[in-house]
């Protein structure tokens, strides 16, 4: 994994004003798909090879982890890891976990600890006390689990004892984030028996779940679904190594590029992800091209180019990281832009719902926001800005889009881009002209 200061990041970082955007740019791996990947590995039997793994903060923080798990990890070099799993529960009993600002490793690995036997903590970074996680844990608890708030009640740091795990039917919310119920369903093969999960109020960002679903299924737990209200997942020999397993691109990071070629003339390439991918923030190239955009699609890339951009209300209730990226396309609209489904947003990394307002404004939009929407109305004029990101990275990575309108745009704490996508300022550079 390449170490946190191989790439080297100034105090503020000023993209220059840009004037078209053209080129291909090579996508990183999927952080979704990398970690999932990396717990479901460490949980099976046999050993699994994965092949383009996502270089990052959060992916380092969840192989940290399972290092100090007892899980056996090596790095065979050019973005491959062979993982020795552990065939069940993870053979680490005490550990005192870091999982810095990863949202993901710290929902799923929880549940996964629950039911290991052993006596754990789970921690991150400041925000991460600030993340909610009642409803997971509320869940865990019903099926036996010992998981108790060291600080305030429903929010990280979590003390995880041995308990007394057991199978039952259990029921968790789906509208709050939909990694409750990836950490949960992930981690109930451990227990060897069948369990039922109800899904109570709508479940929001489900093509994330489906992505759990998919790669759960390729390590041989094939989890039975009515609708998207009731998940049973089978009892039985728990998961099993696939073997070797490529992760696809990041979708979410596609979005930036795609954009890109959309406001800036294109046309703009990504390649890692294209008809074939199991990602469903893909979907973003579909809304752009409801927004106007030319939009090409092959098997393994997505090409777009500029067209006249149409505002309008857009339902993103299936693309909450994609979401932000149209925002910063709405500014370059004909008409204003209503965001709707995005109240997820705000137990975030921080509230982007408030932040990207905020910032908006500052380059001259008009932005209203409600409990879960955001109306954006572009600019009379573009202002220069400096953006403050919030440790957000996709704050960061949004907003330098913003340089498409010729003006420069001054990104506050460029490095916390290293959460997902360190080289991407680097591959902006590559597609951006003067």
């Amino acid at each position: 994994m390449e170490p946190r200061s191989s790439i080297e990041f100034p105090a503020q970082l000023t993209v220059a004003p840009a004037a078209r955007a053209q080129g291909v740019v090579a996508l990183p791996g999927s952080k979704s798909i990398s970690n999932r990947m990396l717990l479901l590995a460490a949980l099976a039997r046999g050993t699994t090879t994965l092949t383009g793994l996502l270089e990052s903060d959060d992916t380092q923080a969840m192989l940290d982890a399972l290092r100090a798990l007892g899980i056996a990890i090596r790095d065979l070099g050019g973005r491959r890891y062979a993982i020795e799993g552990a065939g069940g529960a993870f053979p680490g009993k005490r550990a005192d976990l870091d999982l810095r600002a990863s949202g993901l490793s710290m929902r799923t690995l929880v549940a996964a600890l629950a039911f290991s036997g052993g006596r754990y903590r789970a921690d991150g970074v400041p925000r991460m006390r600030e993340r909610p996680i009642a409803d997971l844990v509320d869940a865990l608890r019903v099926l036996g689990a010992d998981v108790g708030y060291e600080v305030n009640e429903g929010f990280p740091p979590l003390r995880i004892g041995p308990g007394a795990p057991h199978a039952a039917p259990v029921a968790i919310r789906g509208d709050v984030s939909s990694q409750f119920l990836t950490g949960l369903v992930q981690a109930l093969p451990l227990l060897g028996e069948e369990v039922t999960v109800r899904v109570d109020g709508e479940l929001i960002s489900r093509p994330y779940v489906e992505i759990t679903l998919n790669l759960m299924r390729r390590f041989g737990v094939d989890v039975a679904r009515d609708g998207w209200k009731r998940l049973t997942v089978p009892g039985g020999g728990g998961y099993r190594s696939p073997g070797t397993l490529a992760v696809e691109g990041d979708a979410s990071g596609a979005s930036y590029f795609l954009a890109a070629g959309a406001i800036g003339g294109g046309p703009v390439r990504v390649t890692g992800v294209g008809r074939e991918s199991i990602q469903g923030d893909v979907a973003f190239a579909d809304e752009l091209a409801r927004r106007g955009a030319d939009v090409r699609v092959g098997p393994d890339w997505i090409e777009a180019r500029k067209g006249t951009l149409r505002g309008g209300t857009i339902d993103c209730v299936a693309i909450p990281d994609a979401a932000m990226t149209l925002a910063i396309v709405a500014l370059f609209a004909d008409n204003p832009t209503t965001l709707t489904g995005i109240g997820s947003w705000r137990v975030k990394e921080t509230d982007r719902l408030a932040a990207v307002a905020a910032e908006l404004r500052k380059l001259g939009a008009g932005a209203e926001e409600g409990a879960d929407w955001l109306r954006i109305t572009p600019p009379a004029r573009f202002q220069t800005a400096i953006v403050k990101t919030y440790d957000d990275h996709r704050m960061a990575m949004c907003f330098a889009l913003a340089a498409l309108a010729g003006v420069a745009v001054t990104i506050d704490d460029p490095g916390c881009v290293r959460k997902t996508f360190p080289g991407y300022f680097r591959a902006l550079a590559q597609i951006l002209q003067r």
